[in-house]
């Protein structure tokens, strides 16, 4: 055969051989997100004094976005870039939106709540806001006239911290709500205010003994005054009739649809007992988790913390639940005077908290949940109390070097010596912090702690500047968990009044690119998941969260906007959890978004 011949020949093969070969047929997109502004963050961190990277999308006029449309497919992210990119994946069964330039953020994520219990506490009698024992015992009395006699009133969210000078006692609640149980938990949950017959409920007396971390307080004639502080509300544990299982579950699906339509995609739930983490399974179990569950178990449950030391942590497949983390308490709250401290606090001499062993913190049993691979995050709040905690990892991944990259956590971390700023990055540990906290907190924090160590709290800059890395959340429902609240908080250090004027303490206020990344980005590496999502890159989980504002350009330019953002749309896996102002349409047809507002 001539060498022409071998040519034509070999030429002839490869024809038929592709002609052969199956076509692969093009990837079509379930979903197709066009005319937005999107902000991916996937370019590199900013620096420890917020200086934004030279590759981020920020000009000397601004930010802009890095991309204008996005493409997913199988609850992946198949494209992000310009209308062009995502073209080639737009077919019959394709759902196209055109969000008339709204944003798109990375999928929120709140990495401190308590969601099982926000559904329930929607039922219950509202505190939040009162200013005076006569205003919140009418507010009680009210629910009683509506309320067959004898059945529990359980109210909620009387700020300990700004009542902590003149808390009630039971007399005018015992008169007004005499037939019915009363239980008022605060705002945080570490005081709780009793009438009569609900101490009469749970056995409690003068004789009663509180539990360790715990204070009855007694009155001249030795009886309870109706206030219990930090572990005594143990003492209800089993007196006040829990919902029934159905119950449990409708509320908790109620709170993380709650959150879905704040932008949340997912959450850290900050300490699931059993029958928490039975909603989570029972809602995974049906597929009907709305939003993704990083569930922290409740150290105190320690039956169910040994069942779990033996079985090993479960990391999140398709039903949206994973349980990897146990949370502890090492010391009580700032505003009720149990966070532990260095020094006396400065409105009650002689006092400095309760923290340790002397707060139920259990030692052993947390050692021995990092050892079988679970991440610990352990509630802090006093200067001492974060001290002690931080000793405590030390001596803890010394014994067991192999826990060391768990990335364990400290709660709140919301008085921090200097000398103890630079160990969160020398020992990994995540400082997991609430901007809310600052600017609902300055009312009374300075008396707690006099003008000098309150400069040492709520310190976000400090701590990013000591290479310390930050999860950011809102402890919800101890605060308010609406994202545009917090961004405003750490970006501002003002409240929602706009007060003061130049923010407190304004040297600790984070950049936009900062918060933002706080409620995204820094709290998928919290939950050990930043190779999932926390941002939008191709491959990656569709976790994404739609405003109507840029909190970028608007927290530069005029933050105090920012309180005025509406979630627009939340999108979990691909799937859309939340909409708001859309109206739906066939498959594959354009349709424009009129962002309205509800």
């Amino acid at each position: 055969m001539t060498s022409n011949s071998l040519r034509v020949w070999l030429l002839a093969t490869a024809a038929l051989l592709v002609a052969c070969m199956p076509v692969e047929e093009p990837v079509v997109a379930d979903l197709v997100i066009e005319n937005a502004r999107v902000y991916s963050f996937a370019w590199p961190e900013p620096g420890l004094d917020g200086s934004v990277d030279p590759s981020a999308p920020r000009s000397e006029e601004g930010w802009e976005p890095d991309a204008d449309a996005l493409a997913i497919a199988g609850g992946r992210i198949l494209a992000v870039g310009s209308s062009v990119d995502v073209a080639d994946f737009v077919g019959d069964g394709t759902r196209v939106v055109d969000l008339s330039g709204a944003t798109v953020l990375p999928g929120l994520i709140d990495s401190h709540a308590h969601v099982a219990g926000y559904g329930e506490l929607l039922g219950r009698v509202s505190l939040v806001g009162v200013e005076t024992e006569e205003e919140a015992v009418e507010r009680i009395a009210a629910a009683a006239d509506t309320t067959p006699a004898g059945e529990w009133i359980v109210a909620w969210g009387f700020d300990e911290g700004l009542w902590a000078n003149r808390l009630p006692d039971k007399t005018l609640l015992s008169e007004r709500v005499p037939d019915h149980p009363v239980h008022a938990v605060s705002l945080h949950g570490f005081v709780t205010w009793e009438n009569e017959l609900s101490l009469e409920r749970a056995g409690i007396t003068g004789a009663t003994e509180a539990p360790v971390g715990g204070v009855i307080e007694l009155g001249p004639d030795g009886e309870p005054t109706g206030i219990l502080r930090d572990n005594a509300s143990d003492l209800y544990a089993g007196v006040i009739p829990p919902p029934a299982l159905e119950q449990r579950i409708e509320n908790t699906r109620r709170g993380l649809q709650a959150m879905a339509e704040l932008g949340y995609t997912a959450i850290h739930d900050g300490g699931a007992r059993r029958e928490v983490l039975e909603t989570y399974e029972a809602l995974a179990a049906d597929g009907r988790l709305p939003i993704r569950v990083y569930a922290m178990l409740s150290i105190s449950d320690e039956e169910l913390m040994r069942e779990w030391i033996e079985r090993g942590p479960r990391t999140e497949s398709d039903d949206k639940l994973t349980v990897r983390s146990v949370k502890a308490y090492y010391d009580a709250s700032l505003g009720g005077r149990g966070a532990r401290l260095l020094a006396d606090y400065a409105d009650q001499p002689g006092h400095r908290g309760v923290s340790g062993g002397d707060y139920g913190f259990d030692r052993d049993l947390a050692v021995d949940a990092m050892g079988a691979g679970f991440q610990l995050a352990i509630h802090a709040i006093g200067d001492a109390g974060n001290r002690e905690t931080l000793d405590f990892f030390e001596s803890a991944n010394a014994a067991q070097p192999e826990t060391r990259g768990l990335r364990h956590r400290i709660e709140h971390a919301q008085i921090v010596h200097p000398d103890d700023q630079p160990r969160f990055a020398a020992l990994d540990v995540i400082a997991s912090m609430e901007p809310p906290h600052a600017v609902e907190d300055m009312a009374w924090a300075e008396e707690r702690l006099g003008p000098e160590r309150v400069r040492h709290g709520y310190a976000w800059r400090s701590l990013r500047r000591a290479g310390a890395r930050l999860a950011l959340n809102s402890d919800m429902s101890g605060s308010d968990p609406n994202v545009f609240y917090g961004l405003h908080a750490a970006i501002t250090r003002r409240d929602k009044n706009e007060l003061p004027a130049g923010g407190w303490f304004p040297e600790e206020a984070l950049t936009p690119e900062e918060a933002v990344r706080g409620y995204t980005v820094w709290n998928a590496y919290a939950g050990c998941a930043e190779d999932e999502t926390g941002t939008l890159e191709v491959g990656k989980r569709a976790d994404l969260t739609v405003v109507d504002i840029d909190p970028l350009d608007l927290g530069e330019t005029d933050p105090g906007r920012l309180l005025g953002g509406v979630v627009l749309t939340t999108v979990v896996g691909g799937e859309v959890v939340f909409e708001r102002g859309v109206t739906e349409t066939v498959p594959g047809v354009l349709y424009t978004n009129p962002l309205t507002r509800d």
